[in-house]
């Protein structure tokens, strides 16, 4: 397909924290894709920008003692700067907060509410009686109503993906003062999704989206739609709905729109026609690349409100699964949980790169970056094998043959070479496709072919030999040639090291130029090699791990909470009891059923609690074992049965849990005072 117009964008990275490894999945996934494109001589355009409203954006600029509009400013600067040092080449970089975004959210709006897609009704909101707000999605925790899972947030369920409103939770809380939301009616804006339903439906199968996705599409279709909830109140980080004095739009509406009011900045710097990538009748192809966690806002939302305010919709959604990291999720206190500019003060950001491609494919199944895994992989594949093939060739046709190549090769030689070359369709179909992983096996594969032919020959030995001269020219020249055809090949994963590699070969590498299966002319003159890339080091790696564990310590000025009487503390009866048996819960993804004996100072009472340590314990390691338990505790009923108690454990952000053991002597049933 020639001439192609292609407009790509990946999810807007939210302006209230620093990028970490999890986050560059996704924009490595997609620079590497916008970069073969243009590598094929495509018009494709990258752009993207920083989600800068939200009350949460409100709130930090609140304890940084800044103004919403400062804080967005600084993150937007640290996040450029962290993705322009990973390579992520944006076309454009823009922000949320602009004057692009304002008028595309408030024309949009209007044309919905004028084509009958907007209405009015008044909602029972919750309400935080001691902060005297309303209260935002995100600042109201509690119990999923469909899958029961504890601690969601009140606008999704990070569990089973149910999105639903705020009251609709079991025991919420406000995330501001801890206190019990009252109920207050309010007047509230909806996009009116239900009246889209038939055209989603055919549009969510007509191949646009990963068929992992179009099926959980489908089972929300199943649910049947349910209006969408546009509007916020004050105080409120963002744009004002028009003619609705102290009503927002929701941070969800805007945000997408945000990849047009991006692309739009570049239109107006670059001279492109906006309309000719964005109107229904549009031959550009439009691509979106995302994490699975955000498919039904892309996927229903966002071609809803194309469709209904007159908009193409995305030619394809593509989704991608989560980063785990030694196999578990990221951690602060085990020092996985890796900025990007942790990583970047210790080690090359075409590691990383080549890792991550090496592991993603055009599904949506989670990635491990294996830290062991990962320093062997670059080490053999990129230097071992890659770069290994132009430092053994490089040095004789500089210093023995006037640093001029040949374009006659050996026998094998040849016939490598071309195969070589006829690889470049495969390996095209696999980079289109997002088939990174089978891509670089592929290249790894033929750097094998190429060493192997040069092991045969051995130059360093023959060149001993002036009988040998002329064949040492072919072996190296061939090889030379093999290793700028797979430089060619990973150009769009390691931009930099192709960049050097084309300054030490004395020339630029297109996908055309793979595709010819010709060597470069005999008389072609190279540079002096340098190194190209080194190995890393174990200890590297480890000192990254310690940087990111210290940035995760307790910081001296964390508070302590508000005092409490010794009244209030000497209502808690805490008691030593043992775990006479610890289960499973089916259905529970956080929770462990605890059995616990508190022994014969209470009669050999036995109390049945619920805690939620699954993700920290094995029930077998648990049985026998001494705990704290509130003895005292009001009996909860929950989903999966009655809890009586609760059992102490501590916990740090993002560290874990750890339940807390009396020391050795203590007995079940005795008091903690």
């Amino acid at each position: 397909m020639n001439n192609r117009r292609i407009l790509v964008t990946s999810a807007l990275p939210y302006a209230n924290g620093s990028i970490h490894l999890g986050h560059l999945v996704e924009y490595i996934q997609t620079d590497i894709w916008a970069r073969f494109q243009k590598m094929c001589g495509h018009e494709c355009i990258y752009v993207c920008a920083d989600d800068a409203h939200g009350t949460p954006i409100m709130i930090r600029a609140q304890q940084e003692g800044i103004s919403p509009e400062e804080l967005i400013a600084k993150t937007k600067q640290e996040h450029e700067q962290d993705f322009a040092d990973f390579h992520i080449a944006f076309d454009n970089f823009h922000s949320t907060h602009s004057d692009e975004n304002k008028y595309f959210a408030t024309s949009i709006f209007k044309a919905l509410q004028n084509n009958g897609y907007i209405s009015t009704n008044t909602v029972t909101d919750l309400f935080d009686p001691e902060e005297k707000v309303f209260l935002p999605d995100r600042f109201v925790r509690g119990t999923c109503p469909k899958c029961k899972a504890e601690d969601q947030y009140g606008d999704n369920c990070e569990v089973c993906g149910a999105t639903y409103t705020p009251a609709d939770l079991i025991n919420p809380r406000s995330a501001l003062s801890g206190a019990q939301p009252i109920q207050k009616e309010n007047l509230h804006y909806f996009f009116k999704l239900s009246s889209l339903e038939d055209a989603l439906k055919e549009w969510t199968q007509s191949g646009s989206l990963q068929p992992e996705i179009a099926n959980k599409i489908s089972e929300w279709f199943a649910d049947g739609l349910q209006d969408w909830d546009i509007s916020r109140d004050a105080p409120y980080f963002g744009f004002e709905i028009p003619d609705a004095p102290g009503k927002y739009f929701y941070v969800w509406l805007d945000a997408p729109i945000g990849y047009m009011a991006s692309f739009k900045n570049y239109c107006d710097r670059t001279g492109v026609d906006f309309d000719s990538y964005w109107k229904p009748d549009s031959s550009a192809e439009l691509y979106h690349f995302i994490g699975k966690d955000i498919a039904y806002f892309h996927t229903l939302f966002w071609p809803a409100t194309l469709m209904g305010a007159g908009w193409r919709t995305p030619t394809s959604v593509f989704c991608h699964g989560f980063l785990t990291v030694n196999g578990q999720k990221m951690s602060k206190s085990r020092g996985t949980f890796i900025k990007a500019r942790t990583y970047l003060n210790h080690l090359k950001p075409e590691y990383l790169r080549y890792y991550f491609a090496a592991k993603l494919n055009d599904g949506v199944s989670d990635i491990d970056l294996n830290l062991d895994d990962f320093q062997q992989r670059v080490n053999s594949d990129v230097v071992g094998k890659l770069v290994n093939i132009a430092s053994r060739c490089a040095g004789f046709i500089y210093k023995k043959f006037a640093a001029e190549l040949t374009d006659e090769f050996i026998a094998e030689g040849t016939q490598t070479f071309k195969t070589a070359s006829e690889k470049n369709i495969e390996i095209k179909q696999l980079y289109e496709a997002r088939k990174y992983s089978e891509a670089m096996r592929s290249i790894m594969a033929l750097a094998d072919l190429a060493n192997q032919v040069i092991d045969q020959y051995k130059p360093w030995e023959r060149i001993k030999d002036d009988a040998n001269k002329q064949e040492v020219h072919q072996v190296c020249s061939f090889g030379l040639n093999m290793f700028r055809l797979l430089i060619g090949y990973l150009k769009p994963v390691m931009p930099e090291l192709a960049e050097k590699s084309e300054a030490f070969l004395n020339c630029k590498i297109s996908w055309s130029d793979l595709a010819s299966a010709q060597a470069l002319p005999s008389g072609h003159t190279i540079n002096k090699f340098k190194p190209l890339i080194t190995r890393i080091e174990k200890q590297v790696v480890d000192n990254m791990v310690e940087e990111s564990k210290q940035q995760a310590a307790p910081k001296a000025d964390d508070p302590i909470a508000d005092e409490i009487t010794f009244d209030d503390f000497a209502k808690l009866d805490l008691r030593v009891a043992r775990i006479a048996k610890a289960e499973h819960v089916d259905g529970a993804d956080k929770l462990l059923q605890l059995t616990l004996d508190l022994g014969e100072p209470t009669g050999g009472l036995q109390k049945n609690v619920f805690a939620g340590i699954k993700s920290a314990y094995d029930p077998k390691d648990l049985e026998g074992k001494l705990v704290v338990m509130v003895a005292n505790l009001a009996a909860r009923k929950m989903r999966f049965g009655l809890s009586e108690g609760m059992v102490l454990a501590a916990s740090g952000e993002d560290s874990g849990l750890f339940v807390i053991h009396p020391d050795s002597g203590a007995t079940p049933g005795m008091r903690v005072k």
